[in-house]
């Protein structure tokens, strides 16, 4: 139960990383925990924890800790991720293919449904046992199929395309990997997975290191 409307989009994404470190935490062996070690694996400070859980409620144990099962169990009820997901692709080209064999989507409850592209020689291939669909197909399929997330995997000049069969479909939620920036209503949720993002971070943070020696 949420304790408050107003959550940081960073403590959303820390609850993600916690989620991950307990479950291999998990795989390890482990079944308590105390915060500052959690904090530790999380390279956070223990009372950021804290207060990341406190918007969902109370968590742990005094003098104790926090049982690893029973947190991840409540961090992902908090997140509306303790269920299964339908989800469809949009652009089978080669990171479409990459994120359609990534197996960690579907055991993390995120099952990808329904492919698309606009590509008539991709049209009709089977990739994973699910045929692509055209792209224009997609508003009349996203119903019949249960989707309830878009991922976008197009060249940047098509993610707007894709975007708009994806708003047409009632799809309220859209994970972009394309380089591009889309525009949605506001109701509909875009986050933007940009890897050079990352890769920019890296280059700066090792030029600044170099030039502080």
């Amino acid at each position: 139960m949420l304790r408050s409307e107003h959550i940081p989009r960073a403590t959303i994404k820390r609850l993600a990383l916690y989620v991950q470190v307990l479950e291999t935490l998990k795989r390890e062996g482990a079944e308590v925990i105390s915060s500052e070690l959690l904090a530790k694996a999380c390279d956070v400070n223990p009372s950021q924890i804290r207060k990341d859980l406190a918007y969902f409620g109370g968590f742990g144990v005094r003098g104790v800790g926090y049982y690893v099962q029973e947190l991840i169990t409540s961090i992902k009820q908090s997140l509306g991720v303790d269920r299964i997901w339908r989800a469809a692709l949009v652009g089978v080209g080669n990171l479409g293919k990459a994120l359609l064999r990534h197996q960690e989507f579907r055991r993390r409850g995120f099952h990808i449904v329904g492919i698309f592209d606009c590509d008539p020689f991709k049209i009709g291939e089977e990739i994973g046992g699910i045929e692509v669909i055209c792209s224009k197909r997609l508003p009349e399929k996203a119903g019949e199929l249960g989707v309830e997330i878009g991922l976008i995997t197009t060249p940047p000049e098509r993610a707007q395309r894709a975007a708009n069969y994806l708003i047409e479909a009632g799809i309220k939620g859209i994970v972009n990997f394309a380089p591009a920036r889309i525009a949605a209503p506001e109701h509909v949720c875009v986050e933007y997975v940009d890897f050079f993002h990352h890769l920019y971070n890296v280059a700066f943070n090792i030029t600044l290191g170099q030039s502080q020696r």
